[in-house]
């Protein structure tokens, strides 16, 4: 619950800097890149054919050099994370909608639909406001994202005392 309870308190903290945020969700995207990066590429020495060593090496110093550029240029990165973000829910709630409507049923083709309109609608706005939208954008996400987890983690360790008192008693 102690993990809950932070995850909430730095949610509050993203929502009042949301630009602060944005930029530290920015870094951390970045050097995760880097890592992942570097972590492909010693994956590559190690792949059997030389083809797999080849193109896992490549992958590898593509993704470690867009991690350095988004670390060294956190500004221009943020407006590039943004854009992709805002491309990603148009996107995802397109498909979101015509799958909902073509391939569900009942209460499942409503959610499926529901959720699907409103990813567009956060894709639009996000796109419409571009690039002012990227300022905030990420960080606001990161703030809702922590406060989601943090009231689920305080729910899930409330739940679980709750089950060992009533095996307790």
């Amino acid at each position: 619950m102690i993990v809950g309870a932070l995850a909430i308190v730095l949610g509050i903290v993203a929502l009042a800097y949301p630009f602060a945020a944005s930029l530290t969700a920015t870094l951390f995207v970045g050097w995760s890149f880097v890592l992942m990066g570097l972590l492909q590429i010693f994956a590559a020495f190690r792949a059997d054919s030389t083809g797999a060593k080849i193109v896992g090496g490549l992958l590898g110093v593509v993704a470690a050099a867009v991690g350095v550029h988004i670390v060294g240029e956190p500004l221009r990165g943020l407006l590039s994370l943004s854009l992709i973000a805002g491309i990603l829910f148009l996107v995802s709630g397109a498909f979101k909608l015509v799958f909902g409507v073509v391939s569900f049923q009942g209460s499942a083709r409503l959610a499926l639909v529901l959720s699907g309109a409103i990813s567009v609608v956060l894709g639009l706005m996000v796109l419409n406001n571009f690039p002012q939208s990227a300022s905030v954008l990420l960080g606001l996400l990161l703030a809702v994202e922590m406060l989601s987890n943090g009231i689920s983690a305080i729910a899930l360790g409330l739940a679980v005392r709750n089950m060992e008192n009533e095996n307790a008693a």
